[in-house]
């Protein structure tokens, strides 16, 4: 199994508009708009989104999104099969305009072409996790929007902290939210060898301080 550690970074959200390819964070970006960390990648869900409507910038420790539509954020040297884990902390420093999803993919293929692939992990202010995978433009659902007490919902400050874990075991995969599992799935029912990286929906405003993957 190829390991790669990945420290105090955070993905991006890029959007770019019709027919354009995923976007490479270039850092002669200025601060008020687009992608500005070296060597990242990201695809928006909407082909109709421009990349400057984001901002996503390195900040303290880690990095720092602010999003207009939803987008996957990757580095092509994060891979991972066999066995792994892949693990993310995410602060969400204020309310959405509705509660939104954030957080891990894995098992990315062809995600800069038609048929991308992948799973995902992700979590919501009110307190809930959902698992799905990504096939072409078709998204199955593995498990549905569920409430769980690991995961933390908005405090009276409107800011949640949630450390998402993915581990992928020989015939199963745990997935866990502040070190409580909250599901296991067989590694059958999901895309598992690939790219991983972070997902994020529309209008959120998310710090990251890690991002490991081994």
């Amino acid at each position: 199994m190829r390991t790669i550690w990945t420290t105090a970074l955070v993905v991006a959200l890029a959007m770019p508009i019709a027919g354009q390819q995923p976007r490479t964070g270039d850092p002669d970006i200025p601060a008020k708009g687009g992608v500005s960390v070296q060597g990242w990648e990201a695809r928006l869900d909407s082909q109709r989104a421009n990349v400057n409507s984001l901002n996503f910038r390195s900040m303290g420790t880690g990095m720092h999104v602010t999003t207009g539509p939803a987008a996957i954020f990757w580095q092509p040297s994060s891979t991972a099969k066999g066995e792994y884990k892949v693990t993310a902390t995410f602060t969400q420093t204020k309310p959405s305009d509705h509660p939104n999803a954030l957080g891990v993919f894995f098992g990315g293929s062809d995600l800069s072409g038609p048929n991308q692939r992948y799973s995902y992990f992700v979590v919501r202010e009110t307190g809930e996790f959902l698992i799905k995978k990504r096939n072409g433009a078709q998204t199955p659902l593995v498990i549905d929007w569920t409430e769980n007490a690991a995961v933390n919902a908005l405090d009276a400050q409107g800011r949640a902290k949630n450390t998402l874990t993915v581990e992928v075991g020989k015939e199963q995969v745990r997935f866990l939210v502040n070190g409580k599992e909250v599901a296991t799935q067989p590694r059958s029912a999901l895309d598992i060898d690939g790219i991983v990286g972070l997902r994020i929906n529309h209008n959120l405003d998310v710090h990251i301080d890690s991002f490991k993957v081994g």
